[in-house]
């Protein structure tokens, strides 16, 4: 875990842009990874985001919240829907002045929510930059959960996938390998 934790906090204090996936099976680190950062950049008086797509994995993290509910997703975006953020309100001024959004369970959402958050982060960042040029780290596991396509085929279960977005050849994969309650028995 320390290698993605001092990737991350290169880009974040050096105030560089940067997107990254975070991957790895269930008890290698993930949380861990995420309240580390939480703790080292808040500690030094900077806001952290801290979403998930699943409310259940967004109760883990301090300050956690689910993606939809912070970035005002709307629940179905098959039809292009965008995120219902003004530039000039609070909550955009909050995102304005983050310094890292961390996105928990990655791998179940759909591919296009993913881009509704890029198309947000451009617009309130006034940068065409992936992003906005923020910093973003999401995290997850491909091998549980799929993003849940209604009476749809597994091919379009698999199109849907974040790892299919445009997006996703942009984005610095980080991997964590080693089981880390197994090392603890």
């Amino acid at each position: 875990q320390k290698e993605p934790f001092n990737v991350i906090c290169e880009k974040v204090y050096n105030n560089k842009s940067g997107a990254f996936f975070i991957d790895g099976p269930g008890s290698t680190g993930k949380t861990f990874l995420y309240r580390a950062l939480l703790a080292d950049i808040r500690s030094k008086g900077h806001i952290v985001l801290t979403t998930a797509t699943s409310g259940i994995a967004a109760s883990i993290l301090p300050g956690g919240r689910t993606a939809h509910l912070r970035f005002k997703i709307p629940i179905d975006i098959s039809n292009g829907g965008t995120c219902r953020i003004s530039k000039q309100s609070s909550l955009a001024t909050l995102i304005r002045e983050s310094k890292l959004i961390i996105w928990d369970e990655a791998s179940m959402c759909k591919q296009a929510t993913i881009k509704a958050l890029d198309d947000l982060l451009k617009g309130i960042m006034n940068l065409n930059e992936i992003f906005g040029g923020k910093v973003v780290a999401f995290g997850g596991d491909f091998r549980q959960i799929l993003p849940i396509i209604r009476s749809g085929t597994k091919a379009e279960t698999i199109n849907a996938c974040f790892i299919n977005s445009f997006l996703w050849p942009h984005l610095q994969k980080l991997q964590l390998t080693e089981n880390m309650r197994a090392k603890l028995d």
